[in-house]
């Protein structure tokens, strides 16, 4: 993707050309060994040149800095124009050189997730940070453990879903824990709820998850206004306290938040080269080939920018789409198949509806989680996160939003403005 485009060789003899031929500019560089079995030196710099200089140039007498003078045979560098082109020119050169251990080179830890495990006959949602194509719903990412925690304790008060980690067993016999006993949870371990009420409830927090909060906000407030036209007022006022509740859960809801496959995103950063905005297209959490748009060029060309950009996304969008469909349509045949192959020879309580496949299983499950996602969130929730965090983001929503993108260029290219100097 972004490969180390410039280089030449370094000859001891010649240092003091070699270094003034660098540039004092933001990049990667990489320093290849005269050993072939040596691993080279890759590192990320504000000035390449004062970097090399440090790192070749002949050593003081006792000194303990890194020197690279006597082993090194070539400079391999990239320019960069922001940090977060840099962090992913690193990691993209990382693989190659360090496969074995890129990861703990970049520092690069699995985003904090939800997941609400759909394989397990009574889903519940907890916080991780491994991600598998295990048919589970993947939620996220977030900052930090703690704010995914944080967030999970408050937005799983609003249902009944179960917290506990037992095998459950449906036994009456049980004497439930404390969620149950407050009336807090539907209690499937003794068998407090039918297994379609509880589908029904993991229903509906998917539906909360993946409509970021709307469809609990809509319930709730339907249910308000039937109250009042009912005249229940009583029941109309706990429902607004309710909602109330609701919505300040739903205030620590972050704008990266979300399922997992539904990130599309555009990041945009401001490029090395003069007047040019760099595109990092983000297609189901996965970074994929970054676009230059290199506005000192366009103007002089038949090309709009939009027209580029549509040519970049829309291909993978429309691909996306058809996929979705696709797949959509398989379950449902799978679902509506999969009832007359039911064995005659259940008991009553096995063979009724709630043992055949659940709608929201085939909807929701991650079917592929390639290795590279988890590494692609990492390093997407890195800078989104970050303060200050250089460059913009937009999401697609039912559309790609190309003109707030070209709203969005316009910003990062305007002049930085000075603040002006105390007068003395």
């Amino acid at each position: 993707m972004l490969e180390l485009d410039c280089g030449q060789r370094f000859a001891p003899e010649l240092d003091a050309d070699f270094f003034a031929s660098l540039p004092a500019r933001p990049g990667v560089l990489l320093l290849e060994m005269k050993d072939e079995k040596a691993q080279p030196y890759l590192a990320r710099t504000a000035d390449i040149r004062r970097a090399a200089e440090r790192l070749l140039r002949a050593p003081e007498t006792l000194s303990k800095r890194l020197n690279l003078r006597d082993v090194a045979v070539g400079i391999r560098y990239r320019f960069t124009g922001s940090k977060f082109e840099q962090t992913l020119a690193m990691y993209e050169q990382a693989r190659k050189s360090f496969p074995h251990r890129y990861r703990d080179f970049m520092r690069l830890r699995p985003p904090a997730l939800l997941k609400v495990n759909l394989s397990n006959e009574y889903p519940r949602c907890y916080v991780t940070r491994r991600i598998r194509a295990d048919g589970g719903f993947y939620f996220g990412p977030f900052s930090s453990r703690r704010s995914a925690e944080t967030f999970s304790e408050s937005f799983l008060d609003l249902f009944k879903m179960r917290r506990c980690q037992i095998k459950i067993r449906r036994d009456p016999e049980f004497p439930g824990c404390i969620y149950s006993e407050m009336k807090m949870c539907l209690a499937p371990c003794f068998a407090g709820c039918s297994n379609q009420e509880y589908d029904v409830e993991v229903g509906r927090v998917l539906e909360t998850l993946e409509t970021a909060g709307s469809f609990l906000t809509r319930e709730i407030a339907g249910q308000r206004e039937t109250a009042s036209e009912a005249l229940d007022f009583e029941r109309a006022a706990a429902l607004h306290k309710r909602l109330d509740k609701v919505s300040a859960t739903l205030r620590g809801w972050g704008e990266l938040t979300r399922r997992i496959e539904e990130i599309d995103a555009v990041i945009l950063q401001r490029g090395a080269e003069e007047k040019t905005i760099v595109a990092f297209p983000a297609l189901a959490g996965i970074l994929t080939e970054p676009l230059f748009l290199r506005f000192g060029e366009l103007s002089s060309e038949p090309k709009s920018v939009e027209g580029i950009l549509r040519k970049v996304l829309e291909p993978q969008a429309r691909a996306d789409q058809e996929k979705s469909t696709h797949h959509k349509k398989h379950s449902a045949e799978s679902v509506r198949g999969s009832e007359p192959e039911m064995p005659n020879n259940l008991p009553d309580s096995a063979a009724g509806p709630a043992d055949l496949p659940v709608a929201y299983r085939p909807r929701y499950g991650l079917k592929s989680a390639p290795a590279e996602l988890a590494e692609h969130l990492a390093l997407i929730s890195r800078w989104f996160y970050s303060k200050p965090r250089d460059g913009e983001i937009l999401f697609r929503g039912g559309a790609w939003p190309y003109r707030r993108i070209l709203r969005a260029c316009g910003r990062l290219l305007a002049p930085v403005k000075s603040s002006p100097q105390p007068r003395s």
